[in-house]
């Protein structure tokens, strides 16, 4: 089992950034496929961003595209989110995902096993 610890949310305005970090401890990290995921108020958990193993395939979320890049280091256990551009309607708590079936990708929350405990970012108009 790989534990994760997301951090780097915060308040920001419509148009600022703001990066994420998640570092996983546990299994062999350098192996899981990673993702993020977000959920707003009164919304399901939504797919935000996925990188493969060796960081060598990215995907992205129309909503996000152009706009956040998700990378990884795994000599340093941590995945990371950089969000630029940021909307009001990004604001959500967002979830760090992984998953040892690291053969396939998928933007599916049921195919990823351990979460982290959220980070809250908030974006004002």
């Amino acid at each position: 089992q790989v534990q994760l610890v997301e951090s780097g949310g915060g308040l920001v305005q419509a148009g600022g950034s703001l990066r994420l970090s998640c570092l996983a401890s546990g299994r062999t990290f350098s192996s899981y496929r990673m993702a993020w995921f977000r959920q707003a108020p009164g919304k399901e958990r939504e797919f935000v961003a996925t990188i493969r193993w060796n960081g060598g395939s990215t995907y992205y979320a129309d909503s996000v595209k152009g706009r956040f890049t998700i990378s990884r280091d795994n000599a340093k256990n941590t995945v990371y989110l950089q969000m630029d551009s940021l909307k009001p309607e990004d604001t959500a708590v967002y979830y760090c995902a992984t998953d040892p079936r690291y053969w396939y990708d998928s933007s599916t929350p049921a195919d990823f096993t351990s979460w982290g405990q959220g980070t809250q970012v908030t974006v004002s108009s």
